[in-house]
């Protein structure tokens, strides 16, 4: 069988968790999103095809990619950046020159666990393409450089054939070509397309934090590519739902319950040092715990915070000016990163669709009449729909 194009985001648009009434701390941007934080743009492959028995190298087929670049692709300024590890058992390329020297360059890519060497590889390639390689320093040529990119990944095996090796070259192209600003979709795509969260369909999800003027008025936005946790431990706005809400599954998936990861990448325009963003990076877990995550021994829980302040100071030829957030100040911050983070989680979930994958196994979506029942027995749900943040 051809290996068809990879396929568009669904035509209508899946309500979101605001929208269900599930509240949640603090005060989103206008788009509740990671490009909330200015320059950043979000690109995603989806590949969806093939139905029944798994055959390694045909398919089913159920993952993509995703692209996260922080100051846009038509950039070649790095950031400032940091990286928190909750448990290890996962991948995440290009993280040691990041904690050695303390900038990222270029974008962040998520996939499964299978293609992360192939994405690596082509985003090398399309920098080197599209003349967006990162400079070595301020005076080279456009053809000195290095690369180091920064791909992770989640292990989609339950509903993909990840030993079939489906993501092409082509495909994290598409991914970075596509990156844009803007509202992000969430659920089945990029590389959440076929993964699994607290024993429901997970996937890709956002949110984001604006801050108070008294409190710098910085912006905090977090992308989450959910494949992790235990369904017992499934807590939302507060509620253990997942005392109430057991998955039923056509067959069951071979991974026994918490296996399984998260990648969380935030970004926030507050003007940060490397080691100041390996703390924010550290607070994600907490968004991870807060809906019943624990960093279990079969999870790879790992964790990037970059800032886009302090452009063009990274490869600046003569000593440069930098700011910084003092210390003292950065508690709002902290708290934006874990409410963006457990939000963004749980709106992977709403998001995410019922998708049946390889062998016939089918990963139910949390049910939202459901849901809102749980929560509303514990008071934790607001009467009718309530509007998102606004994308106007």
């Amino acid at each position: 069988m051809p290996e068809p194009a990879p396929s568009e985001t669904s035509s209508h648009r899946r309500p979101r968790a605001r929208e269900l009434g599930i509240p949640f701390d603090g005060t989103p941007g206008r788009l509740n999103a990671i490009t909330d934080v200015g320059g950043v743009e979000v690109g995603f492959t989806t590949l969806i095809f093939g139905d029944g028995p798994r055959v390694p190298g045909k398919g089913p087929v159920r993952t993509g990619v995703t692209a996260i670049f922080p100051r846009g692709k038509d950039s070649r300024d790095s950031a400032f950046a940091g990286c928190f590890v909750l448990n290890g058992d996962g991948e995440m390329t290009g993280t040691a020159w990041i904690a050695e020297a303390g900038f990222l360059d270029g974008p962040v890519l998520i996939t499964n666990t299978h293609s992360v060497g192939v994405v690596r590889d082509a985003v090398i390639e399309w920098q080197v393409l599209h003349r967006r390689a990162p400079l070595a320093n301020s005076n080279a040529a456009d053809t000195s450089f290095f690369s180091l990119p920064v791909v992770a990944e989640t292990a989609d095996r339950a509903l993909n054939d990840m030993d079939g090796f489906h993501v092409k070259r082509e495909h994290v192209f598409a991914a970075l070509d596509a990156a844009a600003p803007g509202p992000v979709a969430e659920g089945n795509v990029g590389g959440g397309t076929g993964m699994t969260c607290h024993g429901w369909k997970g996937g890709t999800g956002t949110a984001s934090r604006q801050l108070p003027e008294d409190a710098g008025g910085y912006r905090v936005g977090v992308l989450v590519q959910a494949n992790h946790g235990n369904p017992r431990r499934l807590t939302v706005a507060g509620v253990p739902v997942g005392r109430d809400l057991v998955p039923e599954r056509r067959r069951e998936s071979p991974a026994p319950p918490g296996a399984g990861s998260i990648i969380v990448v935030v970004a926030t325009n507050a003007p940060l040092l490397p080691h100041q963003l390996e703390r924010v990076a550290k607070r994600a877990a907490l968004g991870v715990g807060r809906t019943g995550g624990l960093g279990e021994n079969s999870s790879g829980d790992l964790l990037i915070a970059f800032s886009t302040a302090n452009p063009g100071v990274v490869k600046a030829a003569d000593p440069a000016a930098v700011t910084m957030l003092p210390n003292h100040r950065i508690d709002p911050l902290f708290a934006a990163c874990v409410e963006a983070t457990e939000e963004a989680i749980i709106n992977a979930l709403i998001a995410a669709e019922t998708m049946t994958g390889a062998d016939g196994l089918t990963v139910p979506a949390i049910p939202h009449d459901r849901l809102r029942e749980v929560l509303r027995r514990y008071g934790q749900v607001a009467e009718g729909r309530l509007p998102a943040a606004s994308a106007e």
